[in-house]
């Protein structure tokens, strides 16, 4: 066209572009104030912008220097591999050249944009009502003693099945006086939860996202709990979708769990913590006080404590004064656990107790509430992190 001469044959990015553009008279003061009026037209412009075929579009400047003042014409870039089609004349001001030396970069390669940090976790938390609505009711448990099995997010699920014991222990005691081993295992690759199946001598069950995977090929009968992988490293569906199953295939009722759990995905946590966390809870909220450490431990990189809440009572106060921020889930022994806190100092919560699946979710809100204020990214749980690397690559 007219500007190859100008541009000398050399393209800074391959031409993935179709523009008409129109130029107007600028303001030699401002050489680039036509451009404000953009932001204030609906023109309507399509883009299909496939995957992978992002460039990293580049500003490049030697020195400060004024740029070369060309005079505003009109410029036609032809179509080519139809990425972007604008039908309609865009007003700009005058056009100038940089010398190629520094490079700024426009756009990150391969993407329009980076992902949002909690990006993954809070599409998954958000997804929680939709995935809980397709936990499997159909099946149930055989009338034989059971005992469930997991590691980290998986043992609390676990924890709300029944009999639990942690995989490991299972692995270093596997004569136990049950029938049924269910084990639970998202990605279904958990490495201790596999030697703990391989030692078990009876059935398993598996709970999982993952049919096809190790652990599944190792038991007699597989139960999908949810639809997909969860993107996320800070698991969050994944969870509440495992205790839903569990709940299920003992004959509990959950389909009032989906709109229970959409209700609580709108509450409000308060302010997030910042330092030092206790979360204390019994009972069938003896799981969730350890889930919700979890996540603000792996989420918000917080140090965050679990304590069974009469445990708590016996001799743990002598460690806690008025810097740790306290949750209480209610049950039994709650309020005196709260009035002790307070005298001590402790800004306490007491949370109320409904549902394993429903009470996490006040959690789930308080971790990316604080990941967010600490400028914390939730999804990848410092996986991305070479000294946290390092360490995994330590025992692993």
């Amino acid at each position: 066209d007219e500007d190859e001469p100008a541009l000398g044959r050399e393209y800074p990015v391959r031409p993935d572009l179709v523009l008409e553009i129109e130029a107007l008279p600028s303001d030699p003061a401002r050489p680039d104030a036509d451009l404000d009026l953009l932001a204030e037209l609906d023109r309507r412009a399509e883009v299909d912008l496939r995957a992978g075929q992002d460039q990293a579009f580049e500003r490049v400047v030697t020195e400060p220097q004024r740029p070369q003042e060309r005079e505003a014409r009109g410029l036609h870039v032809r179509h080519e591999d139809r990425v972007v089609d604008v039908a309609h004349s865009v007003q700009v001001a005058k056009t100038h050249r940089f010398p190629v030396h520094e490079v700024e970069a426009v756009h990150a390669p391969d993407g329009i944009d980076p992902p949002m940090p909690g990006e993954k976790t809070r599409a998954a938390m958000a997804a929680q009502p939709d995935w809980l609505r397709r936990v499997p009711t159909d099946e149930r448990f055989p009338g034989v003693r059971l005992l469930f099995t997991g590691c980290g997010t998986s043992f609390h699920a676990a924890q709300t099945g029944g009999d639990a014991v942690q995989a490991l222990d299972l692995v270093l005691q596997p004569e136990r006086d049950a029938d049924l081993l269910v084990a639970i295992s998202h990605e279904g690759t958990t490495r201790m939860t596999l030697e703990a199946v391989r030692a078990w001598s009876g059935p398993v069950w598996l709970i999982t996202g993952a049919p096809e995977s190790p652990l599944a090929q190792e038991a007699d009968q597989v139960v999908v709990a949810t639809p997909e992988i969860e993107q996320s490293w800070c698991h969050t569906a994944s969870y509440t979708a495992a205790v839903a199953t569990l709940a299920a295939l003992r004959g509990d009722d959950v389909t009032w769990l989906p709109d229970t759990v959409a209700d609580a995905l709108e509450q409000d946590v308060g302010d997030p913590p910042d330092g030092r966390v206790l979360v204390a809870g019994a009972g069938t909220a003896w799981p969730t006080a350890q889930e919700a450490v979890l996540k603000l431990r792996e989420g918000a990189h917080l140090p965050a404590e679990a304590h069974h809440t009469e445990q708590l009572l016996h001799g743990h106060l002598a460690a806690i004064d008025e810097r740790v921020r306290a949750y209480v889930l209610d049950g039994r022994r709650a309020g005196d656990a709260v009035r002790a806190l307070e005298v001590l100092g402790c800004e306490t919560t007491l949370v109320p107790s409904v549902h394993p699946v429903v009470d996490i979710v006040f959690f789930q809100l308080l971790t990316v509430a604080a990941a967010d204020a600490r400028g914390v990214d939730p999804d990848p749980i410092r996986t991305d992190d070479e000294r946290w690397k390092r360490a995994r690559a330590a025992y692993d």
